[in-house]
């Protein structure tokens, strides 16, 4: 590093996010850098790496890596997935990362012992596996933090990010964990900038077409659809039912009411209390039980919720009681149908078939991209609605306009949603560059540098 060449590695990752964010501030600042050695398994991941980098050294499993075939470098970058860890470990209170795939960051750098290293993970990690629940942060967190600063000698600073403060129109808390053998970074002080959808949004781009997107557009103006959800499991003025718009077939002005009270009484208390069974947010009520708050005739009110029943809209079933099980790993709780108590009506709120769920407004932001979800998200496109292309998703983590993922999107999407926000990586990045030059030049100890701890 004294001849400004930075040598890094690149574990779990990815396509390349954490990399590309630490390479783009780095030579920025006038370094060479070069990754002499990047770990990654999913086929498609390593195909899009590939793509888009030149390689050194690109291996699969660390697992199957020996620290003696790992070129020496300076950095060590990873986003790795977080894990339990086990309890039987030797460090007085701490949990064993043996058998963990953060076991595989801790051994390079025992054995490796480079300047430093940058690690991000799930927002999550903070809290995981709490010992108490009003501890800042869980014993996963405490024993990362432990190994790397008591047993491995690292000074280290850990904080939360949301991308949504860097520029990106998407909300991804993420937290960075960065450590470096003689200066403590100061993660702090980040100056927001936000930006909306509409500035990643393609235009021109082909609508969807089919039964579903009629009936939604013949009921909706498209801008009335910006922001609004279309899911029978929620409510609110944000929220559109299958009903509202007749997707599982016709529906009276009467029965859409009827729906709509049943969607909200069946979440009430009174109703388990009547069974003799343990409330759960959403119960069947009888036709009597009904009748108290839609007044109708009980023959007229039988004839609109059978017909909702055949449609699809309700189903007729039995309340579910919970059943408590001892097992050798503790107790097992579940739900099954309690046949002794009658059948009532309940709002059907499985996983809908629905092409999309949501409708993403232009002038707000995206939701956390979520590998599962995004293929039921839409954006308005002229007159029509459409999903978001893979660009868009680019896009909203930050990469460059070169960058390609050479698959399908369902397989892009999934890729994505495990990747990092670069902006937020250049921050970092940014953040250890200085507390880099601070030491070399001025001399700084690390008391001197405040700790984040977020």
């Amino acid at each position: 590093m004294r001849n400004k060449k930075i040598k890094f590695i690149d574990l779990f990752a990815g396509l390349g996010g954490i990399r590309l964010g630490f390479e783009n501030v780095f030579q920025a600042l006038g370094y060479e850098t070069e990754c002499v050695m990047t770990s990654e398994i999913k086929p498609f991941a390593v195909k899009t790496l590939n793509q888009n980098f030149k390689h050194e050294f690109l291996v699969g499993d660390i697992f199957q890596i020996r620290n003696e075939f790992i070129p020496d470098f300076d950095f060590l970058l990873a986003g790795f997935p977080c894990q339990p860890f086990s309890s039987g470990g030797k460090r007085q209170g701490f949990l064993d990362t043996r058998g963990t795939l953060f076991f595989e960051i801790e051994r390079i750098l025992r054995d490796k012992k480079p300047y430093g290293f940058i690690l991000e993970n799930v927002e999550g990690l903070v809290k995981h596996d709490l010992e108490n629940k009003n501890d800042k942060i869980g014993r996963t967190l405490s024993t990362i933090l432990y190994t790397l600063e008591i047993d491995l000698g690292y000074k280290v600073s850990w904080s939360v990010f949301d991308s949504i403060e860097f520029g990106l129109p998407q909300s991804r808390k993420r937290i960075f964990i960065v450590g470096t053998k003689d200066v403590r970074v100061n993660l702090k002080d980040n100056k927001p900038k936000f930006t909306k959808l509409h500035s990643i949004l393609e235009r021109g781009i082909d609508p969807l077409k089919s039964e579903f997107i009629d009936k939604l557009l013949s009921h909706f103006q498209i801008d009335e659809l910006y922001g609004k959800s279309i899911k029978d499991k929620r409510g609110g003025e944000n929220n559109i039912h299958s009903w509202d718009i007749g997707i599982k077939g016709y529906v009276t002005d009467e029965q859409i009411k009827l729906l709509n009270k049943l969607f909200k009484e069946r979440r009430k208390k009174q109703w388990a209390i009547e069974l003799g069974i343990d409330w759960m947010d959403g119960m069947p009520l009888t036709l009597e039980q009904i009748n108290t708050f839609i007044k109708l005739p009980k023959s007229e009110l039988k004839l609109m919720l059978d017909d909702l029943v055949v449609k699809g809209y309700l189903k007729f079933e039995h309340p579910k009681k919970l059943i408590k099980e001892q097992t050798s790993n503790g107790i097992k709780t579940f739900r099954e149908y309690d046949l002794k108590n009658p059948k009532g009506y309940n709002i059907v709120t499985g996983k809908l078939s629905f092409e999309i769920n949501k409708v993403l407004d232009p002038n707000d932001i995206a939701p956390t991209l979520v590998a599962t979800d995004v293929s039921r998200l839409a954006v308005p496109d002229g007159n029509g609605l459409r999903r978001i292309t893979i660009r868009e998703g680019l896009r909203l983590f930050g990469y460059p306009e070169w960058y390609e993922i050479p698959a399908k999107e369902y397989v892009a999407f999934d890729l994505l949603g495990n990747t990092a926000a670069i902006p937020v990586v250049e921050f970092v990045a940014s953040r250890l560059e200085t507390a880099m030059s601070l030491e070399n030049h001025t001399h700084f100890t690390s008391k001197e540098i405040p700790v984040c701890a977020s």
